[in-house]
C-alpha cells in the first residue's frame, strides 16, 4: 500500500494535470487536437464538480476538481480547476490572448507544482483558469473566434465601442463574448480575494501591473521576479479586467506581463516564486467585492 501522503499528493497532481492538459495544452502544440469529449468533466470523477447548492467540499484540499464554465463559438469547454479547500482565495487566469500561449503553460506548470505540494495549499484554495481563450490559442491570435480581444470585453466604465477590425476591439457590447462571461462568472462565484491575471508583452516592459488595492501585492511579486511595478502598462486598456475586477469591484488585481521573448519554462522559472508568494499573499479586497 503506498504511503498515503504520496499518493494523494500525486493522484492530485495527476488529476490536475488531466484537466489542464484537456483544456490548454492541446492549444500550445500546433496541429494538436483532442476529442471534444476528454474536456468533459464527468470522465475526472471524483474530482468534477458538484451542483452549486450542495455546500460539498473536496477532500483532500489539494484534490483537484474541474468545472466547465461554459464554451466558446466554436463549441470549446471552458474548464478551470480548483485546488484546496481554505478560507484565503486566488483566482489565476491565463491564455487570454492567443498569441501568448507562455501564459498558459505557466499556469499549467503552476498547476502541477500545487497539486503534488498540498502544503502550500493549507488554509487556501486556488481557481486556475489557464486556457480563457482556446480558439485563439490554437490559430496563436490574439483574439477570440469573434474578432474580440476578450482583455477589452468587460463592462468596465472605461468600455467604449472600437473598429471591429482593430487590434483591440472590444466587440460588439460589454460582455458580449462566452469567454468575458465565463471569467466574470467564475469571480462572482469564486468571490477572490484577489487575481492574477498572466500575459505576455513584447519590447522589454514585462511587469507587475496593478489595478485596485494591490499595490502591495504586486511590490511582493516584483521582489521576486524583478519586473518592475507599473499602475498601467503605458497605453489605455479600456474594459480590462484590471478595470472591471480591480477599479469597479475593488479586488485586488495584478496582470503579470512575461517577457513574450521568452518560452514557457524560463517565465515559468523566473516567476514560480512570485506566483506562490502571490498565492500567499493576504489581500485585502473592498467589502463590496466579496459580498
Amino acid at each position: 500500500m503506498p504511503d498515503n501522503h504520496w499518493y494523494r499528493a500525486t493522484r492530485a497532481a495527476g488529476i490536475v494535470w488531466t484537466a489542464l492538459f484537456a483544456s490548454a495544452v492541446m492549444t500550445l502544440v500546433p496541429g494538436c487536437t483532442l476529442p471534444h469529449a476528454a474536456m468533459n468533466r464527468t470522465d475526472l470523477q471524483p474530482f468534477a464538480l458538484p451542483a452549486a447548492d450542495t455546500g460539498q467540499r473536496v477532500e483532500p484540499a489539494a484534490a483537484g476538481r474541474t468545472q466547465v464554465l461554459g464554451q466558446t463559438r466554436r463549441g470549446r469547454s471552458l474548464t478551470c480547476v480548483w485546488l484546496g479547500d481554505g478560507p484565503d482565495r486566488t483566482l489565476i487566469l491565463s491564455g487570454v490572448h492567443g498569441d501568448e500561449p507562455q501564459s498558459t503553460d505557466v499556469v499549467r506548470r503552476l498547476g502541477e507544482f500545487l497539486a503534488a505540494r498540498p502544503a502550500l495549499l493549507q488554509g487556501r484554495q486556488v481557481v486556475l483558469f489557464a486556457a480563457v481563450n482556446p480558439d485563439g490559442l490554437e490559430k496563436r491570435i490574439r483574439k477570440n473566434a469573434a474578432g474580440v480581444d476578450l482583455n477589452r470585453n468587460f463592462p468596465a466604465s472605461n468600455w467604449k465601442p472600437s473598429h471591429p477590425r482593430g487590434r483591440y476591439h472590444g466587440g460588439p457590447s460589454p460582455a458580449s463574448e462566452p469567454e468575458t462571461q465565463a471569467m466574470m462568472g467564475i469571480v462572482q462565484e469564486f468571490k477572490p480575494h484577489k487575481i492574477i491575471a498572466v500575459h505576455a508583452i513584447s519590447g522589454g516592459r514585462e511587469c507587475n501591473n496593478f489595478d485596485g488595492p494591490a499595490e502591495d501585492l504586486a511590490r511582493q511579486m516584483s521582489g521576486l521576479n524583478g519586473y518592475p511595478v507599473r499602475p498601467t502598462i503605458g497605453y489605455p486598456t479600456p474594459g480590462c479586467l484590471g478595470s472591471w475586477a480591480g477599479a469597479v469591484r475593488g479586488i485586488p488585481t495584478v496582470t503579470l506581463e512575461l517577457p513574450a521573448s521568452a518560452g514557457g519554462g524560463p517565465c515559468w522559472r523566473a516567476n514560480r516564486d512570485a506566483l506562490l508568494a502571490a498565492i500567499q499573499f493576504r489581500a485585502t479586497p473592498l467589502a463590496s467585492s466579496i459580498r
